[in-house]
């Protein structure tokens, strides 16, 4: 007789989970089959959308964000952070020139406009390109309009671009000068507990001061006003000539902004349109029926436009028709150790782009263009090394500096046949910091201390719970003069200087382009396109020759199946949560998580001291 036992209750339980796996794990598979086969299938019957651009038309420069060199994180974090809402806005600055170069030769597009309502801001180097490109298009004979509500000094300055400003009607254009502000925090780590233990190299070397101040110290206030004076200078020149407003004026309603409000009996659009910084008052209805009026009208009774992401197709145009190529590599962002996204430059990832252009036979040259306030020493060198190992290959390699060049981002230009600044590009800084906190007063406040032996002084000696002996200290100290002088040792050999030259130079002061080219740290004073033709005539390619930007991408696959992620997230109700920093001032807590940052980079995420060259000098907007 055959038992009519039945398996135990964990038996079934587990039987019915894997069943129920199963069958999930079906569905799901032809779910992904499903929209796979919906993909092909209407890429098959409708094909790709071709943008149609009719005569007459408006090209519309709106950019939103910051205007960058490149989009920050993988292009999968990008598409899951749009899916959610939660963008960064960017703008990139090769797809503004490119627009602009596209516009001057397409027929079809008879006017500019820039829009700068969603504009956060110009840093300082970049306006050179910007400056360029718009006298270039002018040449077009095309017209080119400004529209926007308020407008702070960037978005004048793009404003400035432009043949005629139109304010709105509420509007306001206000400008704050340059300035350069941070938290310090010597007073709130003393009444936790926490130990500064600090080592640098020059008395300009300020990166890490807000750890060990509760002010700013007179070297970096009179360094700051030395730089941050001739940018502001330079800003004045740049707007007076595109406006025909003298630099005087620009001054005098910068230094006293109340009292022209008043003569304008308190309306901030008015006292633009009185004192020439723009020329008509206008609402966006006002608007559209002008540019109608200059261009052609739509289908819904708008103007004819088209958005310059729309109209820019892929990266950089072909420059002129030969074969042979400059690469681009952008290197912005912290410098940090390891493998890093768009945004941050890394010691591997850099390095592998530098590879990938030396392996590439069609590319005879390359421009790093580096925006950078600098990072880890150690990632630095590292990609100095492979710079110099292109170069040693027999492709030239030419360095253009952004908005920020400096430490860290100074260093890794020195693996360069030249280099080119904007004369506004914040450069120098050439010093080395090391920082290592410890928190044994803090943990002794409620209790907690450490003890123990070690088989040499050295053992446990950089826990962050235990004070710093003077052993440790000297050690330090001695690894971050020899960093420093590893850095001026390198300045010397590469910019054809005495070591006690660069040191006159150095100490972590920063300078402008102009003042570096001054004192023998660049070669030329230029922008980006400047760059890449010198790069192009040191190879030997003549005028004819492309521009490609060297750069990872996701194969097409990837990008699919990332955006179905990003997809999927958003059906699923994803919303990141806010955080204790929310609550802050924005430029409160964008600083302290910038200090955060490169704190954690000073210990190397694991406790062990790092030499760090960098300048916390970021361009201001």
């Amino acid at each position: 007789m055959a038992s009519s036992r039945q398996p135990n209750i964990l038996v079934r339980l587990w039987l019915g989970f894997w069943r129920g796996l199963t069958a999930f794990r079906m569905a799901v598979f032809n779910i992904l089959f499903l929209l796979v086969l919906a993909l092909v299938l209407g890429m098959v019957f409708r094909g790709g959308d071709q943008l149609i651009i009719e005569d007459d038309t408006t090209l519309v420069l709106s950019p939103r964000g910051m205007i960058v060199e490149e989009y920050r994180g993988t292009p999968l974090e990008r598409m899951i952070n749009e899916a959610l809402g939660q963008e960064v806005p960017e703008t990139r600055l090769r797809d503004l020139l490119a627009g602009l170069e596209q516009a001057a030769d397409d027929d079809r597009i008879t006017q500019v406009l820039i829009n700068t309502d969603e504009l956060w801001g110009v840093g300082t180097g970049v306006m050179q390109d910007l400056d360029q490109a718009f006298a270039d298009f002018r040449e077009t004979g095309k017209s080119v309009i400004a529209y926007g509500g308020f407008m702070g000094q960037g978005q004048y300055f793009l404003a400035s671009q432009a043949d005629e400003i139109w304010l709105d009607h509420e509007g306001m254009v206000m400008f704050e000068g340059f300035g350069r502000y941070r938290n310090y925090y010597r007073e709130g780590l003393d009444r936790i507990g926490v130990e500064v233990n600090l080592f640098k190299t020059g008395d300009y070397k300020s990166a890490m001061e807000p750890w060990e101040r509760s002010d700013m110290s007179e070297p970096d206030r009179e360094a700051s006003e030395y730089f941050l004076g001739g940018l502001w200078q330079d800003y004045l020149d740049a707007v007076a000539m595109n406006r025909g407003v003298p630099v005087d004026v620009l001054v005098d309603i910068a230094g006293d902004y109340s009292r022209y409000l008043e003569r304008a009996d308190g309306n901030p659009a008015r006292m633009a349109l009185d004192n020439g910084l723009v020329d008509r008052l206008v609402s966006r209805p006002e608007l559209r029926a002008e540019m109608a009026q200059r261009g052609a009208p739509d289908d819904n009774g708008d103007f004819r436009r088209v958005g310059f992401r729309q109209f820019v197709s892929g990266d950089m145009p072909v420059r002129r028709p030969g074969t042979g190529q400059v690469g681009v590599i952008v290197a912005e962002g912290m410098i940090v150790e390891g493998d890093q996204p768009a945004g941050t430059i890394g010691s591997e990832s850099t390095s592998r782009l530098i590879r990938q252009a030396a392996r590439d036979d069609s590319i005879e040259a390359v421009v790093l263009r580096v925006n950078s306030g600098g990072g880890s020493a150690f990632a630095s060198e590292i990609i100095r090394r492979e710079l110099v190992a292109l170069r040693d290959a027999g492709k030239p390699v030419v360095v253009s500096m952004g908005n920020v060049a400096a430490s860290g981002g100074y260093w890794i230009a020195m693996g360069a046949n030249e280099v080119w600044a904007y004369p506004t590009t914040i450069t120098g800084s050439i010093g080395v910091v090391g920082f290592l906190p410890t928190f044994e007063e803090t943990l002794s406040r409620i209790g907690i201390h450490t003890d123990g032996v070690g088989t040499t002084p050295l053992a446990g000696a950089l826990r962050p719970d235990r004070a710093m002996s003077d052993e440790v200290r000297q050690l330090l100290d001695t690894m971050i003069n020899a960093s420093y002088r590893e850095f001026l040792g390198l300045v010397a050999e590469h910019r054809e200087m005495d070591v006690g030259e660069v040191h006159e130079v150095a100490q972590g002061r920063v300078w402008t382009g102009t003042q570096a080219m001054e004192r023998g740290l660049v070669d030329h004073l230029g922008n980006l396109s400047d760059a890449i033709a010198s790069a192009a005539r040191i190879a030997g390619l003549g005028e004819d020759y492309r521009v490609t930007y060297v750069e990872p991408e996701l194969k097409p696959w990837q990008a699919f199946f990332a955006g179905m992620g990003a997809r999927a997230l958003v059906a699923a109700g994803f919303e990141p949560g806010n955080g204790l920093l929310d609550a802050l001032p924005i430029e409160t807590r964008d600083g302290l998580m910038r200090d955060l940052r490169l704190l954690t980079e000073a210990t190397r995420r694991n406790g062990r001291p790092g030499a760090v060259a960098h300048c916390l000098c970021d361009s201001p907007m």
